[in-house]
C-alpha cells in the first residue's frame, strides 16, 4: 500500500510587498492553522517519508511550520519548482516521480486549483463524509490523506486511491 498526503498551504496574506503571487507569506491565522496540522499529523501516524513542496514562500513557510510539529519524523523534502501553479497531470507526474525514492508515505504542499482537482481525481472511494467535504472545495491548510492498493508510485492512476481521512484547520476546531 502507499500513502498519499496532500496537503495546501495555510491561509496567506492578500499580495506580497513584491507584487508577485509567488512571496505571498502566512498570514497569522495561516501560521495557527499550520502548526495544527503539524501537530495533527504528528497524533495520527504514519508521517510522510518524502515531503514535495512548491517552492513558493506560503507553501515553504507551511511545511516549515508543519514540520516543527513532527519532531521524530525526518522525512526527505524535496522543493519543486513544478509544483507551483501545477494541474492534476504535472502533480501525477511528481507523484509517480516518487518510484524514484520509493517512499511508503508521500506529501505533496501546493496549491489550488491543481491539488483540489488531483484530490477529486485521484479519490474514487472511502470516506464518504470526506468526499462530501472536499467536493466543492479544499480549504487553506487541508490535509486529504489518500490510500492506494498498489507498492508502486508508478501505478497511481486517477480514480484509483480510497480516501483515507480528510483534516481541515476548521474541523479541528471542532474537535
Amino acid at each position: 500500500m502507499r500513502r498519499l498526503l496532500l496537503l495546501r498551504h495555510a491561509k496567506t496574506e492578500h499580495d506580497a510587498p513584491t507584487g508577485k503571487d509567488v512571496d505571498r507569506r502566512l498570514d497569522d491565522r495561516g501560521r495557527i492553522d499550520a502548526a495544527a496540522m503539524g501537530a495533527w499529523l504528528n497524533r495520527h501516524p504514519p508521517l510522510p517519508d518524502l515531503v514535495c513542496v512548491s517552492t513558493a514562500v506560503r507553501a515553504r513557510q507551511t511545511w516549515d511550520l508543519v514540520a516543527t510539529e513532527i519532531p521524530k519524523a525526518t522525512p526527505l523534502v524535496a522543493h519543486l519548482d513544478e509544483l507551483y501553479g501545477a494541474g492534476p497531470a504535472e502533480l501525477l507526474a511528481v507523484i509517480r516521480g516518487a518510484a524514484i525514492e520509493d517512499p511508503a508515505h508521500l506529501m505533496i504542499i501546493g496549491h489550488n486549483p491543481g491539488l483540489h482537482e488531483l484530490a477529486l481525481g485521484l479519490i474514487g472511494d472511502g470516506d464518504a463524509e470526506g468526499r462530501q467535504a472536499i467536493a466543492s472545495n479544499l480549504p487553506t491548510g487541508s490535509v486529504v490523506v489518500i490510500d492506494f492498493a498498489t507498492d508502486d508510485w508508478n501505478e497511481v492512476a486517477f480514480r484509483q486511491g480510497t480516501l483515507a481521512q480528510f483534516v481541515s484547520p476548521k474541523l479541528l476546531k471542532g474537535e
